[in-house]
């Protein structure tokens, strides 16, 4: 078993599709990623995924498996960032994660207060989802993060940024589109994208704000970022 057969494994499950993971995350080919799923399938002897005509299902020996996939990958960063820390020892280094997807909304005021303030250190910049940074900062990997409040981060110290209030994206053309306000009442029926479960903290506040509101909205698709194009 490699390294590389668990980053694919990671990609896939939390992408829940081959050929987005290969075509999104690993830029291969998705056949060729199928069979490095079977390899690792065969090397582990359980079945992992179950394959659906619209992405895959983890089985639960595959959900167990992602767990520790995630900690393994994680180890080995950190052996990296530990082994590059001892050969510039001179020169501390400062790591800071971003969540994935918000890394520009914050990265340039951060890097910039970093410069000004510790002017004699080295940054190292990673960006992680929400469980990842948490985890991150509990090994002493990450020096700080910015990201959501997780549910059982208890362990951790929190100073609250800025409060990100919920919208709803629509098409130009949306027949909703050009109100200011929308009843949520009103999208029962349209087609909802949600954000993935690798997003938890979000996931949850989405989830009981809907329950909330007595509106059964299930989602038609889940991602782990919405990213917006500029016009």
């Amino acid at each position: 078993m490699e390294l590389r057969h668990l980053r694919y494994f990671v990609a896939v499950a939390e992408e829940q599709s081959l050929t987005l993971a290969a075509e999104q995350r690993l830029h291969t080919a998705q056949p060729s990623l199928s069979r490095q799923m079977r390899d690792l399938e065969l090397e582990v002897g359980v079945p992992l995924m179950i394959r659906h005509a619209r992405g895959i299902e983890l089985t639960p020996s595959g959900r167990a498996f992602l767990e520790r996939a995630r900690f393994a990958l994680s180890a080995v960063e950190a052996a990296v960032e530990a082994a590059r820390r001892a050969e510039h020892r001179a020169k501390p280094c400062f790591n800071i994660g971003f969540l994935t997807g918000h890394e520009m909304n914050w990265m340039p005021a951060t890097l910039q207060i970093l410069h000004d303030e510790l002017p004699n250190i080295d940054v190292m910049v990673s960006s992680r989802l929400s469980g990842e940074l948490a985890d991150g900062l509990r090994r002493g990997n990450l020096d700080v993060a910015i990201s959501r409040r997780e549910k059982d981060a208890a362990d951790l110290e929190f100073a609250l940024l800025v409060r990100e209030p919920l919208v709803a994206i629509l098409p130009s053309d949306h027949r909703l589109a050009p109100n200011e306000t929308i009843d949520v009442h009103e999208l029962l029926g349209e087609p909802f994208i949600s954000v993935s479960r690798t997003a938890p903290a979000l996931r949850m506040v989405i989830d009981e704000y809907l329950e909330r509101c007595g509106v059964d909205l299930p989602p038609s698709y889940e991602v782990d970022n919405v990213a917006i194009p500029c016009r």
